[in-house]
């Protein structure tokens, strides 16, 4: 790749924390702001350099544009401290506004405030359903995809928690190495970057070891905050397709038992659609208001958490990505995962989103208004957020 010489880590955090603070609009708009800064304004890399990025991202686990960010931040800073710097400043303006909402909701009483909350939930209601909406369309675009997604609905529902999610994930792989071949276009272009295999081989091996032997430290210790870490590193692992999909893992992990209440999670929610930066600090918000360690402890160890498996996979396929992502297996054990997590995301829009927040016929009317806006008028969802919660409010005094 012929890209601009590497920039100092001053420079590159200046550029992402002025990204957290101004990219609303999720996921997909994050890339578009990305692409916009650093391919055309600034130039720190081509075109097709930027594609590929965003390919690699988008075939791993975690937050696609965090981890855009935190691959931008290597390449201009030529090592893993530009990464740091990167996802940090585009991370912690949203994680602090999340946490700052944690400690103030408890405060938050009266019908007012009630209804505020409630308005907030039925946000939750429309963006989840637009999400749904979105992916359908592009990941499940065939008969053999839909199944996939249709089958993988009834595995969550009727095996239901963690466990129902990484089965439906699981065979969607193994269904997408049967249905899936030949379904795509070849990836073209190159990735190359200057992470040696060796380290590349010791992020994954890391990530392997903290997702299998956490869990059986945890057990052994009993230990709140190692439970609090390994409910979240689990959730951000296994969360194909965007931000969006953490929404019903994370709800498996706090909410089934009884850390966080459905209502508490769903206000969180919807609160941080309103806000700039990655839709991970949503983490932030439940480690502080969850069990102890609760506060700035807790939402430091959920954050860091959910967020570092999708750091350390994306950090550890830099040097193999180009020959792995020719492979006709892994691209259809891919659409397979994808189609799959459609699905998981159809099941959350029931339980817990829709049962938690549409309770009457109202509730159902400012929910549809709610997806129309973002769906059909475009608006973006910080307007939407501000509406709907007004809405809420409103509906609760009269």
């Amino acid at each position: 790749m012929a890209e601009k010489p590497a920039g100092a880590v001053a420079e590159i955090f200046a550029a992402f924390l002025k990204l957290g603070l101004t990219s609303f609009g999720g996921p997909i708009a994050h890339l578009g702001y990305f692409r916009t800064e650093f391919v055309e304004r600034r130039k720190w890399l081509s075109e097709s350099s930027y594609a590929d990025i965003v390919a690699l991202c988008q075939f791993l686990p975690g937050p696609a544009s965090s981890q855009v960010g935190f691959t931008l931040g290597i390449l201009r800073g030529n090592g893993l401290l530009g990464g740091l710097a990167a996802w940090f400043a585009f991370t912690m303006p949203s994680a602090l506004i999340m946490f700052a909402f944690a400690v103030s909701a408890t405060a938050l009483t009266g019908p007012f405030a009630e209804g505020l909350l409630h308005g907030l939930k039925l946000v939750a209601v429309a963006v989840v359903a637009q999400a749904i909406w979105g992916m359908a369309n592009s990941l499940t675009p065939d008969r053999a995809r839909a199944a996939i997604a249709l089958a993988a609905v009834a595995i969550v529902v009727f095996i239901g928690g963690s466990f129902g999610q990484i089965g439906a994930i699981v065979l969607g792989a193994a269904a997408g190495l049967w249905l899936c071949r030949g379904n795509g276009p070849v990836p073209a272009g190159h990735l190359g970057f200057s992470v040696s295999r060796g380290h590349g081989t010791v992020a994954l091996v890391l990530f392997a070891i903290l997702f299998l032997i956490t869990p059986l430290v945890t057990a052994r210790t009993g230990s709140q905050g190692l439970a609090l870490f390994d409910a979240f590193y689990r959730s951000g692992a296994l969360v194909f397709g965007g931000g969006h999909v953490v929404l019903p893992l994370l709800q498996a992990e706090v909410v089934t038992p009884g850390w966080v209440s459905n209502a508490d999670f769903l206000a969180g929610y919807g609160m941080a659609q309103a806000i700039p930066g990655p839709l991970f600090t949503f983490a932030a918000y439940l480690g502080a208001i969850g069990p102890a360690p609760n506060g700035l402890a807790g939402a430091t160890i959920a954050l860091v958490a959910l967020s570092l498996p999708g750091l350390l996979l994306v950090y550890g396929m830099l040097p193999f990505w180009d020959a792995l992502r020719l492979r006709p297996t892994a691209q259809a054990a891919m659409r397979g995962t994808n189609a799959a997590v459609v699905g998981i995301l159809g099941a959350a829009l029931y339980n817990p989103v829709w049962i938690s927040a549409v309770l009457t016929p109202r509730d159902f009317v400012v929910a549809l208004a709610g997806f129309l806006l973002l769906t059909v008028w475009k608006l973006p969802p910080w307007i939407v957020v501000i509406l709907l919660a007004a809405t809420g409010a409103i509906l609760r005094l009269i």
